[in-house]
Formats: C-alpha cells, structure tokens, sequence
C-alpha cells in the first residue's frame, strides 16, 4: 500500500517540533497516556449527553503493555475510538486536533455540567513526540458505533498509511516500536517496569481513569512456609512468580478535593512526599479560583528554609499542571524571587499542556495566575503575622532575608508589597517588631523612624549613640543583616515617617532652642582645637565635631551623605570586588561633657604633638566601637603602651 504523505508538514517540520517543544523525550508516554484520556472523556459525554446506558465512568481503563521480546509498548483505551476520516484528519495533518475540535464543539453548546471534562490535548502535536522513541508507530481503532476498525501505521515524516483491521471492541490501541539501543541512548528503559511506573506517577498520577499495568511479583510458594530439614531446623522457603495487574496512578489530585475532606495530616503527608522534606509545613495555601482564569493551586511555606536556599544553585519554581497532567516540574514564572521560598503546584484546565518555556513567559494567563498568587501568598502571610505570630517569627527567622532583598531590589518597585512584613528588633519591646507597630507606639511629633546598623543586637545596643536616643525616650530598631540599611534606605519612608540612622550627622532629638544654642557657643569656642584635630588625621574624616549625642561614652564616629559605616563594610566585602574602596565620609564625635574634653584642651594649649597622639587613639578606638579595623593595629597598641607609660610625653 503506497504511503500517504502528511498534508501540513515536512519530515524537516516534524523533526523540528519534536526537537523544539519536547526538551525531554520520557514526556512521550504523558502524551499518550493524556489522548488515551481524552478519548474516554469524550465517549462518557457522548454517554452523558446522550443518555446511551451502559457507559459508566467507573467501566473506562488506560492499559499499558510493554513486551521486552518484540521491543514494543503499548497504550491501549475503552474511549471514543478514530473513524477512518478521523485518523487521516487527526493523525494524518500536523497540530490538528480532534481534542481542541470537540471541546469547541462543547462550549459552543454550553456542555453538560456533569461531564465534567477536561480535554487536555488541544494542539494535536503531543501523538507525534512518539517518534522521540519509536521508530514505527502503529495505530488500531474502533469509534464508537462504528463497524470496522482501521490501523494507521507510520515511520515518521515519510509518510502513512490507513487500512482496515480487525479489532473486538471500542477504542484505541497505540504501538510503539521503539528505537534500537545506543550507547549514548537506551530506548529499552522505557520497557522496564520501574521506569514506566515512575513516569505514570510523576506525569500522569491524576489522570481521573485507572492507567493499570501488569507488574510482575514475587510470594512464598503456598505450603513451604514451615519446611524443616532432616534435623527439624526451618529452611527457607520456596518463591513463585506471578504477575498482577495494578493501578499505577492515584486518580485524584489532593487538591481537587474539598477542603473539608482533607485533613492537616493529609496536607502535610502530602508536602513531605513530594518535596523531600521530613519536617511539616509552616503554612498550607489551597485555593481554587473560577472565572475568567481558573486554577488550583496548593503552595506550602516550609517549616525550615532548604540548606542551598541562599545560595546561586537553589532553583525557584512551582510544579505546573493542565488538567492534571505536570507540564513543568518547576515553572519559576509563578513566583517572584522574593517568594521563591515558596513550594507547591498549580492546576489550570485554560493552560495548553503542549507549551515550551519560552512560550510560558510569554503567557497572559500565566501573567494572570501569578499576579493572584502573589496577593494570596502576601494576605496570608499577613493573616500568619496577626494570627499566629509565633509561626511567622518563625518563618520570619528563615526567609525574613529573602523580603528584604524583594525590597531593595529593582529600586523599591516593590516595597508596597512587602513593607508590611518586615520585622527588626525593637530597642524598647526586646522582640521583633513590625513598621506598623513601631509607628503606632511614635510620639504625635516624632517624625523619624529610627534605625541602628550592625553585627547583633548585643553590640548595636552598647554603640554609644543609642544612649542619647534612647533617654529621650525614642524607640530604636536593630538592623542585623547586611542588606537591611540598604533597603530602608530604598524605602525612604514609611507610612509618611523617614528612616534616620542614629549614627547620621544631622540627626535630630528634638533638642530645645536653648540645648542647641549652648551647644553651637561651645562648638564655636572649640572650632580651632577640633580643626587641629581633623587635620591630624589627614583626611580620615571629613570633620572633627563636639557631640550632642553621647552621654557616658568619650566618643563616637558618625556619617554623612547616603553610605554609613556598615554600607561601608557591607560595600568592600563583595567577593567580586565591585565597589573597591568605598569609603563613609566619617565625622569623629567628640563628648563635651566627658573628662576627656578638658585632656585635650589642655594638650591643644600646651602640647599639640601629644594631642595629634590623643587624636589619633581617639579614632581609632571609635573605628573598634564601629566594628572596623584600625589600619596599623601594631601602631595603635605602640601609642597605648606609650600613654600608660607616659613616654608619649618625652
């Protein structure tokens, strides 16, 4: 029989799409398996709609078959079955569909409800990823009502043929013959029974029909369970082989379910299977929408964040479902980075299943779908922080992090999302708290948030300019991590309140006229000491001031402009170094009240030398309060031993 060539496209077409849409060849069998399921969808509504008796959903079946010996697998259905029209109308043109075809033909009729179908190949390339492994695929079906049964075979973009066949019942058997061995490709596998079990459960375990398989096993041979040797010892017993035909998939997704039907346990059994994880979910988020996008999603917030999440190897992405069917193990395009933490699954019947990676970040849907995940998952962290706000210190203490790069990244784009969730470490509460608290708790004329930067909480708390600010009485928040000040400092403000830096030069504690006015007559008594004293320093700091923030401490160092001493260090640490020698403009805070100030006013009057040595200690000592280096260690413990030991004076 001669072949009958594809009317759409050319072997070089076929061999492209093969290549182009399936990156991975193992998804042959999702395909056949989900047109298998289309077939029976299609019968139960003609059944449904029609009211023809006998067709119950209960009675349909996806059989596979492999057969080591003849190199074939086959996937057989009970479903609707091909006309011969239809095989050369659906098989015989590329990216034609009989799915797409008769899911048009339902919603222009409005459907029956109850069907309840979802017919998941549209595009009527899937059949064809076959070719991936098989060299010769063969095709026995029987329509439904129909007589006579016909088989369509073909080798690839050659071509095909059509012809009659015999075959008892209704339905579709598929054939592949797959592809010799290589030894870089090893076609066989998909012959093996673990592969094709593992390839069900991880493609098409919810497939609503049974897809069964018969799995070879193993018992003890009845009647030698209790066999004793000559000397009455037990030996082993005997084994039989047999084989049984099993289910392979579950049928029903967990998050089809009603809620109500599913227990915490359910949920979290769940979670631990699917994502490798041993420790129960923080959060569950299950939520079905209808409209004009719909979905099911089911996303976990981990009760602990994974070893590599802060590292460049983590990857991001929720598992993307059609209808039931995994189109993508990860698809980062659902989530943004800043909810990368974030683990589950979507489930939409409006997404093609035949969809490449390039083609999903171009996808309004998609866009869609995201933009709600990303309210749902901020309302219920929200909802967390108000509810159940030890859950969320908790997952504040494992991916807090991961906020506040969402918010200093792209420029504080997104700081109207998230500003709510942060959390610091209040001076006067002694526990996390949120902006919006610490707002709340401000005085009717405070107009500052204020903020300290460093290492701890322990070493921030002991800075000598946390003393002014606290006598008068303002709250301080304890910024610990390194991109913190960044990002507030990319927030600018919140809820019309500015974030100051307790360390910033101008900083101000609501000082009467009076404080301020005794302070600048004395400031300008000391200009030309505090001049001395900045030019000692050749260009370490930008001035040499007196205080009016410390209290008990004899000095300090503070900053102007937009990078304070822990952007500082932050900024010099990158390990690719990109912002080489960047420095703080540094002002050296001299205390007015502290015993020190009469030290060096006497040494400005009668010994400058020994007050360029004061100076020069006094710096540095401000450079260890700051947790910075001094830059000649050696030299600064020389000039301590000398002042001891009165030799600086010689």
């Amino acid at each position: 029989m001669a072949k009958k060539q594809f009317r759409a496209e050319s072997k070089r077409l076929l061999d492209m799409m093969i290549n182009s849409i399936y990156t991975h060849r193992e998804i042959f069998l999702r395909e056949i398996i989900s047109n298998a399921s289309d077939a029976s969808d299609k019968l139960y509504y003609k059944g449904l709609s029609e009211k023809i008796p006998g067709i119950k959903r209960e009675d349909f079946e996806i059989r596979i078959t492999p057969d080591r010996e003849a190199r074939t697998l086959t996937i057989s259905d009970k479903g609707i079955g091909m006309t011969k029209e239809q095989l050369y109308d659906d098989l015989g043109v590329i990216a034609k569909s009989g799915s797409g075809d008769f899911k048009s033909g339902i919603e222009e009729n409005d459907g029956d409800s109850e069907a309840d179908i979802d017919i998941i190949g549209q595009f009527g390339v899937g059949f064809y990823s076959a070719f991936m492994v098989a060299k010769h695929v063969t095709v026995i079906s029987k329509a439904y009502g129909e007589d006579t049964a016909y088989i369509w075979e073909s080798d690839g973009a050659d071509g095909y043929t059509v012809r009659e066949t015999e075959k008892d019942s209704t339905g579709t058997d598929v054939i592949l013959t797959l592809r010799d061995d290589t030894e870089d490709d090893k076609y066989s596998e998909y012959l093996d029974e673990w592969t094709i079990r593992q390839l069900v459960t991880k493609y098409s375990d919810y497939i609503r029909y049974p897809i069964t398989m018969m799995c070879d096993k193993t018992k003890v041979k009845e009647g030698t369970e209790d066999l004793k040797d000559e000397n009455g010892d037990p030996l082993p017993p005997e084994y039989e082989h047999y084989s049984e035909l099993e289910t392979l998939n579950s049928m029903v997704p967990l998050w089809k379910r009603r809620k109500s039907d599913i227990s915490d346990e359910d949920y979290s059994n769940f979670y631990k299977d699917k994502y490798y994880d041993n420790t129960d979910p923080l959060k569950v988020i299950h939520t079905n929408v209808d409209g004009v996008i719909s979905y099911s999603a089911l996303l976990y917030i981990p009760g602990r964040a994974p070893y590599d999440y802060y590292s460049k190897n983590y990857e991001k992405g929720l598992q993307l479902y059609s209808s039931g069917v995994k189109i993508m193990d990860k698809c980062p395009d659902l989530l943004p980075d800043y909810f990368s933490f974030v683990k589950g699954l979507v489930d939409s019947q409006d997404l093609s299943l035949n969809i490449s990676r390039e083609m999903l970040q171009h996808d309004r849907q998609l866009r869609a779908i995201e933009q709600r995940l990303e309210k749902k998952i901020q309302s219920e962290l929200l909802d967390m922080q108000e509810k159940e706000r030890d859950k969320y210190e908790e997952f504040w203490k494992n991916f807090g992090l991961q906020i506040k790069f969402g918010i200093y990244d792209n420029f504080g784009m997104n700081k109207d999302k998230l500003q709510d969730l942060l959390m610091f470490y209040s001076s006067s509460e002694k526990k996390l708290v949120t902006l919006k608290e610490y707002t709340q708790r401000m005085a009717p004329d405070q107009e500052n948030i204020f903020y300290a930067s460093g290492e701890d909480v322990s070493r921030i708390d002991k800075l000598p300019q946390t003393e002014a600010v606290k006598d008068r009485g303002f709250e301080i928040l304890y910024l610990t991590d390194a991109v913190d000040e960044f990002a507030v400092k990319t927030m600018m403000d919140y809820d019309g309140k500015t974030f100051k830096s307790i360390s910033d030069d101008d900083i101000d504690l609501g000082e009467t006229e009076e404080e301020k006015k005794a302070a600048e007559e004395r400031e300008k008594s000391s200009r030309d000491m505090l001049d001395f004293m900045k030019d000692s320093l050749d260009g370490k700091v930008t001035e040499v001031r007196l205080s009016q923030r410390l209290r008990s401490h004899p000095v300090c160092l503070t900053t102007k402009g937009g990078i304070s001493m822990e952007m500082e260090k932050v900024l010099n640490a990158m390990p690719d170094g990109s912002n080489p020698d960047i420095k703080a403009q540094r002002v050296l805070e001299i205390n007015a009240g502290h015993p020190i100030m009469s030290t060096l006013e006497d040494a400005f009057e009668n010994d400058k030398d020994t007050l360029r040595v004061y100076t020069e200690i006094l710096y540095d000592e401000a450079l260890l309060i700051e947790g910075m280096p001094v830059e000649d260690p050696v030299e600064f413990s020389n000039k301590v031993c000398d002042l001891m030991t009165g030799r600086h004076a010689e």
